[in-house]
C-alpha cells in the first residue's frame, strides 16, 4: 500500500511538471492571436474563482451566511474598498448573520 502512495506523487509531480514545462517548450514566438492571448489574460482569475467560491458559501454550516457575505463582498469591492476591508467586512458579515441565525 504504502508503494503506491509513491507512484502517485510521482505521477502528480510529473502531470505537474509537465504542464508547467510543455507551453514553454511548444511555443516559441510571441502568440499574436487576439483570442488566445485573452483568454491566457483570464486564465489566473477564473482558476482564482473557482477555488475560491465554493469555500465562500459553504465557510459555515449553511450556505446562507457566505451568499450574503459574498454580496456584501461584491458591493464593498465595486464601491472601491481594498482587497483588506472587504475581506473585514466579509467576515464579520458571516458572523454577524451566524450569529443572528442561531
Amino acid at each position: 500500500m504504502e508503494h503506491n502512495v509513491y507512484v502517485y506523487i510521482l505521477i502528480m509531480f510529473g502531470v505537474a511538471y509537465l504542464l508547467r514545462t510543455l507551453p514553454l517548450t511548444l511555443i516559441r514566438g510571441e502568440i499574436k492571436n487576439r483570442r488566445i492571448k485573452s483568454f491566457l489574460y483570464y486564465v489566473p482569475y477564473v482558476t482564482l474563482a473557482v477555488m475560491t467560491f465554493p469555500a465562500i458559501l459553504y465557510a459555515s454550516a449553511s450556505p446562507i451566511p457566505g451568499l450574503v457575505a459574498l454580496l456584501i463582498g461584491m458591493v464593498v469591492a465595486w464601491k472601491g474598498g481594498g482587497l483588506f476591508p472587504t475581506a473585514i467586512v466579509c467576515a464579520l458579515a458571516v458572523f454577524l448573520v451566524d450569529f443572528i441565525a442561531k
